[in-house]
């Protein structure tokens, strides 16, 4: 026996369609109060075919809640049964998101396989990393083979080409036998353009509000208490029934809702009230780009309630500082000045002017209050790598990116800085293949269309090289990851540094301490100093060395050197030595009297 449920408040009747091309059965649903019908089919289980007919019409739609796409997000939904999974997780109670280090992956390109299962293989490789959490890129069902995953159409269905929901849960299960937390990237403020048939059923859109991707969901306007509870439930539908440890929030800036009680705030009550019953506290993060600590406030403190946020002024801080990019958005950043502002305050701009925005922006973080972890940083990521025209790592392309000594400085300054460090996959062996934006849409116009907005775009920018193909499928191969480079050469060196430094993270309380009021930077026109604690991070990206005077030394990228203490005497009691950071080097040093890990 099966319970089909759909909410349709404006429908005047509706069926289930049992799809069995031996077999084909039509069950009317009932109405069941405030827009819902439902009926109870006996026979209908695991892996029966289905949809829903609505006001007699022929075509047979998907359920909008279906877990399982097999056929596509055009096809019929399939019956999906929760309870057949075997978990063998039954003793994980959870990561907190304090003190650990995400990482960032695409399944479709983290592997040549481009599954589930394939990526589970490679878990280990984490592990050996020092990796706390995986941040899985969108998984709802969309149209297609390929894609970047934010224009999915199924939000409760994971991307048959991946492995479908048991893979997911296969992963998951897998994560958690090695102490890895999952969390997964869902997108509740446009659906994509391609197999959307919301509209059909109720006020899921509204034209009040507009946003780049898409119609705006509906969370304000009449009708929208059916929107809410379906974005809500979908959330909660991951944590508990796949046992995800975390959700990232897409672009909740473009999630509008002027209603009393924000939507967010809603979700993170909803989060907490099942974290109760479960036994684990699931956590949630937002991306947004209003530097808004509001977002990340206690919901008693008058906040939204989120466990954390994107910071991508920290971003921006330090591409600009180890390029020298000033274009877009970067035009406010670059000086040491300002990376020190980000490190110590979060937000660079928090209410003062935004040259690239023309205005105002932003409001200050209540540093004494606001723990340093509700921050999530970092050196690279999927936007910013694949917005970029030819999706060109920091790496770049056979090593022709930023020198290994400034890749190391980047990641020692977000490792060891005061915030929750994400990586974004293939970052820490320094990837040589590049991050593109692709696209599969079946659509021959729609295609066209992706493909001629995207040059367009960039040329209106300036851009006078190539600007790849989203439709290209040669796009998203180059994008996979070769998993042949990590232990050649330079490779294999970032990878080891990367692997010290969270280490050294893990072994140091004072680089997890979310004090922001106790982290001190020092800078200098082309030198900085972060101070945590009884440890120094020094980075020289000038000419001249950067005399540290004395201390010992914990860690260096290469370029450093270390003068033995002066006196016999001192040199015998195991006394400090004077630190001298060479030019394009960084150092972690350790104060007279700090034992040094090792």
């Amino acid at each position: 026996m099966t319970r089909f449920s759909v909410w349709s408040p404006s429908a005047r009747n509706v069926a289930v369609a049992l799809t069995a091309p031996d077999d084909p059965v039509t069950v009317p649903l009932a109405p069941a109060g405030d827009g819902w019908w439902t009926a109870d089919v006996p026979g209908a289980g695991h892996g029966t075919d289905y949809g829903f007919l609505l006001d007699d019409r022929d075509e047979v739609l998907p359920d909008p809640r279906s877990a399982w796409q097999p056929r596509g997000v055009h096809a019929p939904s399939r019956v999906y049964d929760h309870d057949r999974f075997r978990w063998t997780d039954g003793a994980w109670r959870g990561r907190p998101l304090a003190g650990s280090v995400l990482y960032e992956l695409h399944v479709g390109t983290f592997t040549p396989e481009g599954t589930l299962d394939a990526a589970a293989a490679r878990l280990d490789h984490l592990v050996e990393l020092g990796v706390d959490a995986v941040e899985l890129m969108p998984l709802a069902a969309f149209s297609g083979h390929h894609g970047w995953g934010y224009d999915g159409v199924c939000l409760w269905a994971v991307h048959e080409p991946y492995g479908g929901p048991d893979a997911l849960k296969r992963f998951v299960d897998t994560a958690h036998a090695r102490g890895i937390a999952v969390v997964l990237d869902v997108v509740y403020n446009h659906l994509g353009p391609s197999g959307n048939r919301l509209r059909d059923y109720g006020p899921y859109f509204t034209d009040a509000y507009a946003t780049p991707w898409g119609d705006a969901v509906n969370f304000d306007q009449a009708g929208s208490d059916g929107v809410r509870a379906f974005m809500i439930e979908n959330a909660l539908m991951w944590l508990r029934d796949f046992h995800l440890d975390g959700l990232r929030l897409d672009a909740v800036h473009a999630i509008r809702d002027q209603r009393a009680v924000h939507v967010l705030e809603e979700l993170s009550a909803a989060v907490d009230a099942l974290a109760a019953r479960l036994g684990r506290a699931p956590f949630l993060i937002a991306e947004s780009d209003l530097n808004d600590p509001r977002v990340i406030t206690p919901r008693e403190a008058g906040g939204h309630g989120v466990s954390a946020q994107w910071d991508d002024d920290v971003h921006h801080a330090l591409h600009a500082l180890l390029t020298g990019e000033r274009q877009g958005y970067y035009v406010d950043f670059g000086a040491t000045r300002t990376l020190a502002k980000a490190l110590t305050s979060a937000f660079v701009h928090d209410g003062g002017y935004s040259t690239y925005r023309g205005r105002r922006h932003g409001r200050p973080v209540d540093r004494a209050r606001t723990p340093a972890h509700r921050f999530v940083v970092s050196l690279q990521n999927h936007d910013q790598i694949g917005n970029r025209a030819a999706g060109d790592r920091l790496s770049g392309p056979d090593g022709s990116g930023l020198p290994l000594d400034r890749l190391k400085i980047g990641a020692a300054l977000l490792l060891l800085g005061p915030f929750t460090p994400m990586l974004f996959m293939g970052e820490e062996w320094g990837a040589s293949t590049p991050w593109c934006y692709f696209t599969d849409h079946r659509e021959p116009e729609l295609g066209r269309a992706v493909t001629e907005g995207r040059r367009r775009e960039f040329a209106d920018h300036g851009w006078r090289g190539e600007v790849p193909d989203p439709q290209a499928v040669d796009t998203f191969r180059r994008s996979v990851l070769d998993w042949t480079e990590p232990e050649a050469g330079r490779h294999r060196e970032l990878l080891e540094w990367y692997r010290a430094l969270i280490a050294l993270r893990r072994a140091r309380p004072e680089f997890t301490d979310p004090d922001l009021t106790r982290v001190r930077v020092e800078t200098g026109e082309r030198w900085l100093v972060m101070r945590r604690g009884g440890l120094r991070v020094a980075v020289n990206l000038g000419d001249d060395p950067l005399d540290l005077g004395p201390g010992r030394l914990v860690l260096a990228s290469g370029k450093v050197t270390e003068t033995p203490a002066p006196a016999p005497a001192e040199r015998a009691a195991g006394g400090e030595g004077v630190i001298s950071v060479v030019a394009d080097a960084v150092a972690v040093v350790a104060d007279a009297g700090v034992p040094v890990p090792r």
